[in-house]
């Protein structure tokens, strides 16, 4: 639509000309807002999952001054069929709660709440949130928060039940994990966007465990659900993704017994590529030579095996063996 200033009149009343009355800084706000939102609405069918393509959204960050920040990790989802697969491994009841973290254009956002969610989302970045929060004006299921996800209380924005479904920023996803999985109350779900390379290291079988694979599989069962290629964002990152899944156990030790694993766990990971006898030796000075044999030797874990070939369960074994750490 042509803007006032563009509109013409053949007939113009001979009187003196007088300014219009200035507008105050409120009614200023008011009207930038109303035409974002006009801006915004018109040009949200490109974000629907039938609509989504790389040129879409690029249209979109140009039309609405939102360019991606690299710093942040801000690579915006722009598959339509991968934006369902998501839904589809997200498995969504009307009424669940859903923290998602960096909702960016809120294309995920959407679909979460069109499936009857009610949707707690993080955005770190102010621009896209109070682009959010134009977006999706009015929705009574939708808290935004304007924040950096690691400096929120999860207890204080996430009671038990709810779930993890986030495209999760590349930079933070350890991080995040961690985060989320080391205190109560945990998801009792996780469906994340995550590079590829780090959801296969953290789905890994004995043979190629790390200490973020440990960590993540003595919380939760996890699976990597299906791999997406770079060019389903804009801008497209250099890396490929995954979809991660994952369903959180019960809590199998008290705090106290959590650190003393963490802390056996971490001894061996420091030296990955050496006997796991000789590592946990090194690493864990205050136990003497012949009890750590005698623990390994309890847990039938042969001294020469390296860190990344026991399972969740042999760690667990090995640090009761070795309880109480000195």
């Amino acid at each position: 639509m042509p803007s006032t200033h563009d509109r013409r009149s053949s007939w113009r009343p001979r009187v003196a000309r007088r300014q219009a009355p200035a507008l105050d800084a409120a009614q200023t706000l008011d009207a930038a807002q109303t035409l974002d939102a006009a801006q915004t609405l018109d040009a949200a069918p490109a974000l629907d999952a039938a609509h989504l393509s790389p040129e879409s959204v690029q249209r979109y960050l140009r039309r609405n001054g939102l360019g991606a920040r690299r710093s942040l990790s801000q690579n915006h989802l722009a598959d339509g069929d991968v934006l369902e697969r998501i839904l589809a491994s997200a498995a969504v009841e009307p009424g669940e709660h859903i923290v998602e973290v960096g909702p960016g254009l809120g294309i995920l956002t959407a679909r979460l709440l069109q499936a009857g969610a009610r949707v707690t989302a993080v955005e770190i970045d102010d621009r896209l949130a109070q682009h959010l929060r134009t977006r999706f004006h009015g929705q009574a299921d939708l808290e935004l928060l304007t924040a950096d996800f690691l400096d929120v209380d999860v207890a204080a924005v996430a009671a038990a039940p709810w779930a993890l479904v986030a495209n999760v920023p590349y930079h933070i996803s350890s991080p995040i994990l961690h985060h989320v999985l080391g205190s109560e109350p945990r998801p009792m779900r996780l469906v994340l966007m995550l590079q590829r390379e780090v959801a296969e290291r953290i789905a890994a079988a004995p043979g190629a465990m790390s200490y973020l694979s440990v960590f993540v599989q003595y919380h939760a069962q996890v699976e990597v659900a299906f791999v997406v290629p770079a060019a389903a964002f804009e801008p497209a990152p250099g890396v490929d993704s995954a979809i991660l899944i994952g369903r959180t156990r019960p809590r199998r030790l008290d705090a106290a017994a959590e650190d003393e694993l963490w802390r056996v766990v971490q001894a061996g990971f420091r030296e990955r590529r050496k006997m796991i006898h000789n590592g946990l030796a090194r690493q864990l000075r205050s136990i003497d030579g012949p009890c750590l044999v005698a623990a390994l030797a309890s847990c039938s874990i042969a001294p020469e095996r390296r860190p990344q070939t026991l399972s969740v369960e042999e760690w667990l074994a090995l640090r009761a063996a070795l309880s109480p750490l000195p």
